[in-house]
């Protein structure tokens, strides 16, 4: 395992994988940095998806440490004394006002996850207390209960979350998640249509569904960011420019999931993708740009849960349209990255298309989809060994 150190003092940061250094802007694995906390603690940090944001990271550590008065600084003890003893509620109440970049909608998902599956398990628990026995048991409590694959899964991230940024300030001698083994989402429960069946299902209902689903399959766009669709982001005829979408809470445009306000992902826009725009354009006009609009009123943006009920009450009712058991209309975008990694697409680049906040997100839902295999390895390997 190579690392690379940066300035006396500020760590390091590695890559826990069998690539080699030369390798590692191309391969799949996440970043790792390595430097020593203000009480002069060995720490370990992971989940950096590019060496910019690994590099950025151990920056604001070290600028962080060289600007606080020495006596300023808490000593691990004062620290283990003022949070080891609070209760989790208590602690997490304090962790959320430090997550000052989350969108509403996200708030709303922490808030709903904490109220209904983290505080009733462990919010009298003492901070101090927590260990991979007491994760693996809140893990097992939400298999009792029959809670979703999905919303384990959620949950498990929010705690993983609180707890990484405890074991920072000092309060375990040892991260008290390591050796858990953390819920798996079910791939078989990502139900993608064929090429076939979308065919049928994109023309099943009206002119608007079929341009949410071609937007969706096409060029991977979340719900919202299709009802925010826009001419004026077709930014080359293969590049739309996704900036915006419609906040389900607020229903008003709003700045895109894991981006600032102002950032913006360009994704691929298929010919075929980039004629429906055109169309629907053509047929039913725009403002300001904008394709969707609320039906009822124009000055507001379109309510995208209008797509669910028509595909509640239209679609999945539809003589006409041949629909997967179990697929939802988000099927849609997983028929995108299906078509992306099927076809040899590297997952780094899906995963940027997407819009995840990091490949583990795309690694654990869509792996299985990747065409690589051992098999497959042998034979290509074979080729160029054959003399």
């Amino acid at each position: 395992m190579a690392t690379k150190t940066l300035a006396h003092g500020m760590g390091t940061f590695f890559k826990d994988c069998e690539h080699a250094e030369s390798r590692w802007s191309k391969c799949p694995h996440l970043y790792k940095i390595r430097y020593r906390d203000g009480t002069g603690k060995q720490t370990v940090e992971s989940g950096f998806a590019t060496q910019n944001l690994a590099i950025e990271r151990l920056t604001e550590i070290y600028n962080a440490k060289r600007s606080a008065p020495q006596t300023q600084r808490q000593t691990k003890a004062e620290r283990i004394k003022k949070y080891g003893t609070m209760q989790f509620a208590e602690y997490t109440t304090e962790w959320k006002a430090s997550q000052r970049d989350l969108a509403e909608a996200s708030v709303r998902h922490l808030n709903s996850l904490l109220e209904n599956h983290l505080y009733p398990t462990l919010g009298s628990r003492r901070m101090a207390t927590f260990d991979h026995k007491v994760v693996d048991g809140f893990i097992q409590t939400m298999e009792r209960n029959g809670i979703g694959m999905a919303t384990q899964a959620n949950a498990y991230d929010k705690l993983k979350a609180i707890l990484l940024d405890a074991h920072r300030l000092g309060l375990y001698a040892d991260n008290p998640l390591d050796g858990v083994k953390p819920p798996q989402y079910d791939p078989e429960r990502s139900v993608i249509p064929s090429v076939a069946q979308l065919r049928t299902i994109r023309t099943a209902g009206d002119d608007t569904f079929l341009l949410f689903a071609d937007l969706m399959s096409g060029c991977g766009m979340r719900n919202g960011e299709a009802a925010a669709v826009n001419l004026n982001n077709i930014v080359a005829d293969d590049v739309y420019r996704i900036t915006e979408q419609v906040n389900q809470t607020t229903g008003t445009y709003a700045r895109l999931k894991h981006r600032k306000v102002g950032e913006y992902r360009d994704v691929p826009l298929p010919a075929s993708i980039k004629t429906t725009i055109e169309w629907y354009a053509d047929k039913h006009g725009t403002i300001e740009g904008y394709l969707l609009r609320h039906p009822k009123d124009i000055t507001r943006p379109f309510p995208y849960h209008y797509l669910q009920n028509q595909w509640q009450r239209d679609i999945k009712q539809s003589e006409q349209a041949d629909i997967p058991d179990g697929m939802v209309v988000y099927g849609f975008r997983h028929f995108f990255a299906s078509n992306c990694l099927t076809n040899g697409i590297p997952i780094t680049d899906v995963a940027e298309w997407m819009g995840h906040k990091s490949l583990d997100i795309t690694f654990k839902i869509y792996r299985h989809l990747m065409p690589g295999s051992i098999g497959k390895a042998a034979k290509i390997l074979d080729v160029g060994l054959a003399v």
